[in-house]
């Protein structure tokens, strides 16, 4: 009889200790982890970013001598108590253009300049070509950025995020690690992208355990994009999941009590 009782309260501890370690037991993802260390592959060039209909630029202009930037520049100046105007470094922003349905931004003096489907370093040699023949700056500085540029990371992730990439360069890989990683409960090998590009959406399903991520359309990522982390399985609210946490807890602790009250007697 008593070896029953032992054996029964064997398997009560045991069944315990797995209701306690349930919540918390998770299987590690190794991001790809079928990548050979000995092979040398190579690497898929960054593609530059192309500008869209919509998207918002900033444009800054300096040059040797401020005060022949200062018509292209929004508040990049403040006027001294002597009247002359004086370079504002903390105030250097740049100015703010939305490019329209034609593809095109007003620029200060040089009027509409079609900017669609150029990339920020075309845009930066078109401004500055255009300053240097219209003899308006003879050694222009032109500095381009995109402020719509940004990546929603959600799904199953440590903390949902919206990446704001002024100079328009990230991967997949980059905007998980920005989101805190992969959560316990996420899909390694059903990582979607869903991209809208030249009035289509479009869906990309990834696997990030494999090299083949690198082959990817889009593990180089580009504005607007969405990046959805896909679960498992149907994910707890945090209430359910203080529930099991509470169920486990005592259904273990009682399972432990009545062990050691089955041996002691």
């Amino acid at each position: 009889m008593n070896t029953v009782k032992t054996k029964i309260s064997i398997i009560l501890c045991c069944a315990g200790l797995m209701l306690l370690n349930a919540c918390v037991v998770a299987k590690k993802t190794v991001y790809v982890k079928d990548m050979s260390t000995e092979s040398l592959q190579p690497i898929k060039e960054n593609p530059e970013l192309n500008i869209q209909k919509g998207d918002r630029l900033n444009i800054l202009v300096t040059a040797k001598d401020p005060e022949l930037s200062v018509p292209f520049n929004a508040g990049s100046y403040v006027i001294g108590a002597d009247g002359k105007m004086l370079t504002n470094d903390d105030k250097m922003s740049g100015q703010n253009y939305l490019v329209d349905q034609q593809g095109n931004i007003q620029f200060p003096i040089l009027g509409a300049l079609n900017v669609e489907k150029l990339t920020l370093d075309q845009i930066q040699n078109l401004i500055k070509n255009r300053l240097i023949a219209d003899k308006l700056i003879s050694d222009p500085i032109v500095k381009a950025n995109i402020l719509n540029f940004k990546i929603i990371v959600s799904g199953a992730v440590r903390q949902e995020v919206v990446l704001e990439v002024p100079d328009g360069k990230i991967s997949i890989l980059e905007a998980i690690a920005k989101a805190g990683g992969l959560g316990v409960n996420a899909a390694a090998d059903r990582v979607t992208v869903i991209r809208e590009e030249n009035g289509m959406r479009s869906r990309i399903i990834n696997n990030i355990e494999s090299q083949t991520l690198f082959d990817s359309p889009v593990y180089h990522l580009k504005q607007n994009d969405v990046v959805y982390v896909e679960p498992k399985t149907a994910e707890n609210t945090p209430r359910e999941e203080r529930k099991w946490r509470y169920i486990g807890t005592v259904l273990g602790s009682l399972t432990l009590i009545l062990s050691v009250i089955n041996l002691t007697k």
